[in-house]
């Protein structure tokens, strides 16, 4: 993938090298996101996924190449170019990472309180927006500890999208989740990609649900990053990935297309 050029991506990787101590993570990785689309991130234990989002949102710096996120190389940054960058990017971290001690209001505005000139009015105008978009009412007072796992991830979406991203990344977003569940999210992040045109990158081991949801699946194996549609991956030639959808699906059911979430 080394003769990518930026054009028409979201995310731009140009051999990226990535350690940490004595750890490689990626020796030379290459590989772009397109604008508007919504990819999952594929890849054993150890391949380097979730640090692969970390990169993006600017949590951890590569060693070397190029990581552009829109116009910003997010390697060797300013502090005021990777703000700028970083509040274009929403992030829902692996089990919510809500803080227990704030309600769930709180929880969504800390971010707007943080970083935004809003005022009291607004910042509840808006919370209970994305709260809306959803699926969750009469949430305000609760705490995380109160919620069902799959209203927990809701509120962690609402979360992440408060600022109104245009980027969005989800670590292991249906990871523990009931069946219906894990519908309801995917039904909710093909809808912000819709409606909104948001870019969606997804850290995934769930088969069932990249090959509904994903436009383009990722896989990352060693020395070597695959993409293509879904399906093409599983149906591939190549015996590696051949080997991993075979493990990953060996006992699940692909089950129906996104129609709509079931109810609460």
């Amino acid at each position: 993938m080394s003769d990518m050029t930026p054009q028409d991506s979201h995310v731009f990787l140009d051999h990226v090298r990535m350690e940490f101590d004595s750890r490689v993570v990626f020796e030379d990785l290459s590989c772009r996101f397109a604008r508007g689309r919504v990819c999952v991130l594929l890849g054993g234990s150890g391949s380097g996924k979730s640090t692969l989002l970390r990169m993006i949102a600017g949590l951890v710096q590569p060693s070397a190449g190029r990581l552009l996120v829109g116009e910003v190389d997010m390697i060797g940054a300013s502090r005021s170019q990777l703000a700028a960058a970083r509040e274009r990017i929403g992030m829902l971290f692996q089990g919510g990472a809500l803080l227990d001690s704030l309600t769930i209001f709180d929880n969504i505005a800390l971010p707007l309180r943080e970083h935004t000139d809003l005022g009291p009015d607004e910042i509840s105008g808006r919370v209970h927006e994305r709260l809306a978009a959803v699926g969750l009412v009469d949430v305000d007072d609760l705490l995380p500890g109160q919620l069902s796992g799959g209203m927990l991830r809701r509120a962690a979406l609402a979360r992440a999208i408060v600022r109104e991203p245009d980027l969005l990344l989800c670590d292991e977003p249906f990871s523990g989740l009931d069946p219906a569940s894990v519908k309801r999210i995917e039904t909710l992040l093909a809808r912000l990609n819709r409606d909104l045109g948001i870019t969606i990158l997804i850290v995934s081991h769930h088969i069932p649900s990249t090959l509904r949801l994903a436009d383009e699946a990722m896989l990352l194996l060693p020395g070597r990053v695959i993409a293509g549609s879904p399906e093409a991956l599983r149906s591939s030639a190549d015996a590696e990935v051949a080997d991993f959808f075979d493990e990953e699906t060996a006992a699940e059911d692909v089950g129906p297309a996104i129609t709509e979430a079931p109810e609460p």
